[in-house]
This record gives structure tokens, C-alpha cells and sequence, in this order.
């Protein structure tokens, strides 16, 4: 198989790993041929921000490795991942389909033209003036880049100068991205108050196999949307569970997904289910670990075996699990991070993973994009895994130093 992935994707270990325990030969496709990561150094090389050039490299080996199956990690490598398949007549989704998922903008026109419950949104040209185009706004409103994932860029406005500043703030984020509409853009739609969960599923042939709802017990209410606890299996209703599983599925048929792994946030806002965001890739992160509770069998591993068109039945769920995706504490430079002992110890906790390693400099949202770590608890319902996070974070301390920024004056030196 051909795992297209960032260099930096927690991902890749754990899907090469899966990899081996089913005996199939994973070859890695990324940026880096001098990576300290044996895959990616002795992958296949490519521009990940060349995907015409991506496509040609990667079906010009496919002619000697024979794949037989393409996927992603990470947003940023999905639509090659579909356009490399598409190029191989290999199982995929449609590239203009995974498209649509990786662009929150034409998510939601998708959504409208479907039918489905969507909050008032438009965008707004940050090369133009930006006060008229915000006039009008039914406050509160979030403010989002049209592209990026993991919450990054996503800011809650609530008047005006708030929603100017956000849009003077995400500019300065997304000035870097390779694709100019998305440099020049970004969202803006009506805040949605309601509680907010998650589902992992697998779609084939468009069916939608529900693998997985999260729970989330911390409420999301901005400025900024840092995620942190996932709970499962769901204390919703069967009724309720039901309804999101159709929406779901009906979100992404609305967007043309068709095949793979999907990853969904959605809010229940008065009795009405609302999609946030459907990804056509796994859940991101170590928090894959969770799917083995339910189903048996790791995520990394269902998603290869239903790329070979074996499929896996999920299993009884015993007991309850989850994680804490571990918020960074402010901006600096990690020192050391204390009592990781003695929150592995607390009961019902299976794993504490520290992520970041020390003199790594931690970025908090809107800005940051990544998370410090992972603890993981499994006990008998969801309530104790909760309580059991919690201890477990209570017991971390981080110790930061501060960062200073030395400008040099142009022209000296």
C-alpha cells in the first residue's frame, strides 16, 4: 500500500505498524529524505506542495510497487491521496468530493444545496476592506480559516471590533498557505450553542459504517475551540445516536464521499443535528487508540483491511474509554513536564503520552496546532473514565520558560 503523509504526522508510525501485523508492505510517501523516521528517509520523496508533480512521481512508481491501495493521514495529503488513486484506478473518493471535505466554505454550500441544517455564513476577502463586509453579522459569530484543521485559526467573535481583530489575527496565520484562495478567505457563520460530539465511521461504496461516538463533557464555547476530552461509548439516547448516524451519512453523500475512513464534529442545537466538519481521514492524533476498545482491532487496521475489501465488525464494547488530548498550558519553551508518574498511576488510567519533547516551543490556539500529549483511561462507564482524565491531569505540571524574539535591524551584520 502507499501511505502519503506529512513528515510530521503523528500517523504514520501507528499505520506502518498496523502494516506489519497484517503482512502487508507499506511504502510511505512524504518530504524528507534525511528524516530521523526510517519510513519517510527510505520512502518515496515528493513536493507535498507540488501536487500536479506529486501525482506524476507517485504513479511513475506505482508502475514497479503495484499498489493496491492509496491513503492519507492528514488533511494536507487527502486530495492527492484521491487524485493518485483516481490516476490508478484504485479504490477512492471522488477528488472534487474530498475537496469539498477539506474546505469548511464549499462544505457548507454543499450542505445548504442538500438540505441539510447549516447556520448563516459567508465569506470575506481579507485583501479587501474589511468593516462593510462584516456589517450586518448576527452576533456571535466564529471566524475560521477556510482550510486549516485541529481547531487552528478558529476564533469566536462577539461584536465587531472582536470580529476585525479575528480577522487581522487569521490573516497572519494563513499568509503562508501554498493556495492563494485560501490565503485570501476565510468563514464567518453564526455561532451554534449546543453540546458538541464526534463520530469516527467507515464509508463503503457509500454506506456509512458507524465505528464510534465521542462524547465531549467540556464545553466548546470559544473564544478559542481547543478540543480536549473524548468519551465513549456515548451517553446519548439510541434514538438520538441514530438521527447523527443519518446525518452523517447523509452529509457526506451530500459532499460525494464514497469510500474510506471519515472523521465528523457536529453540534445538537435544538433537537436538529449540525455538521461542523466531515474529514476524509481518520480521527487525528494518538486518539485512534480508542477505536481498538470497541472494535478489537486498531483503526490503522480496519481502515487497511477495508482498503483490501475485507471488512471488520466492530464487537461488543466493554466497559467505557477515552482521552484527554492534553491543552497546551501557555505559550514557551517546555522545560520538563512533572508528575507523569504519578498520573499513570491513578486508577483507570491506561497511558500518559508527553508528545512534545523538551525546548520544543509550545504555541497555545488560535495560533498553535498541535497538542502536548495524550492520556488515555478505560473503566466501566464514562463517567469514571472522565473522572479518572481529570485526576490524571490535576497531577501534570509543565514547567515553561519564556521565549525571546531578537531582531536584527536590516542591513546590520
Amino acid at each position: 500500500m502507499l501511505l502519503i503523509a506529512p513528515p510530521a504526522s503523528y500517523r504514520i508510525s501507528a499505520y506502518c505498524a498496523a502494516a506489519r501485523r497484517l503482512g502487508i508492505r507499506m511504502v510511505v510517501a512524504s518530504r524528507g529524505e534525511h528524516s530521523l523516521i526510517p519510513e519517510i528517509a527510505s520512502g518515496i520523496q515528493v513536493d507535498l506542495n507540488a501536487p500536479d508533480a506529486a501525482v506524476d512521481v507517485l504513479c511513475a512508481a506505482a508502475r514497479e510497487e503495484d499498489f493496491h491501495a492509496v491513503i492519507a493521514t492528514d488533511d494536507a495529503t487527502v486530495e492527492l491521496a484521491s487524485r493518485v488513486a483516481a490516476r490508478l484506478d484504485l479504490p477512492h473518493n471522488p477528488p472534487s468530493a474530498v475537496r469539498i471535505a477539506r474546505r469548511k466554505d464549499l462544505a457548507r454550500t454543499a450542505l445548504a444545496s442538500a438540505g441539510l441544517p447549516v447556520p448563516a455564513f459567508r465569506r470575506i476577502d481579507l485583501h479587501d476592506n474589511l468593516e462593510p463586509q462584516t456589517h450586518g453579522l448576527d452576533f456571535p459569530v466564529v471566524m475560521k480559516p477556510l482550510a486549516l484543521s485541529g481547531s487552528r485559526g478558529v476564533i469566536r467573535a462577539d461584536n465587531a471590533s472582536q470580529c476585525l481583530a479575528a480577522c487581522r489575527r487569521i490573516a497572519a496565520l494563513v499568509a503562508g498557505l501554498p493556495e492563494e484562495e485560501e490565503r485570501r478567505f476565510l468563514l464567518v457563520e453564526s455561532y451554534l450553542p449546543g453540546e458538541e460530539y464526534a463520530v469516527e465511521g467507515m464509508l463503503v461504496d457509500g454506506n456509512l459504517e458507524l465505528l464510534a461516538l465521542f462524547d465531549k463533557p467540556e464545553p466548546l464555547v470559544g473564544p478559542f475551540f481547543e478540543e480536549t476530552y473524548y468519551l465513549t461509548p456515548s451517553g446519548l439516547p439510541g434514538t438520538t445516536q441514530t438521527m447523527i448516524a443519518r446525518q452523517v451519512a447523509a452529509a457526506c453523500k451530500a459532499y460525494g464521499l464514497r469510500q474510506g475512513p471519515i472523521h465528523a464534529e457536529l453540534r445538537l442545537v435544538g433537537g436538529e443535528v449540525y455538521i461542523l466538519e466531515i474529514a476524509a481521514r481518520t480521527i487525528g492524533g494518538d486518539c485512534a487508540r480508542l477505536l481498538s476498545f470497541g472494535t478489537g482491532a486498531g483503526l490503522e487496521e480496519i481502515v487497511l483491511r477495508h482498503a483490501v475489501g475485507d471488512s471488520v465488525a466492530p464487537g461488543a464494547v466493554s466497559g467505557a474509554a477515552g482521552v484527554l488530548m492534553i491543552p497546551v498550558p501557555g505559550a514557551g519553551v517546555l522545560r520538563r513536564v512533572e508528575g507523569v508518574l504519578a498520573a499513570r498511576r491513578v486508577p483507570a488510567v491506561e497511558d500518559v503520552v508527553i508528545a512534545v519533547r523538551e525546548g520544543y516551543e509550545l504555541v497555545p490556539l488560535p495560533e498553535g496546532g498541535s497538542y502536548l500529549g495524550f492520556i488515555f483511561a478505560r473503566a466501566e462507564t464514562p463517567a469514571r473514565v472522565e473522572q479518572a482524565l481529570r485526576a490524571a491531569h490535576a497531577r501534570l505540571r509543565f514547567v515553561l520558560a519564556p521565549v525571546w524574539h531578537v531582531e536584527v535591524p536590516a542591513g546590520a551584520g
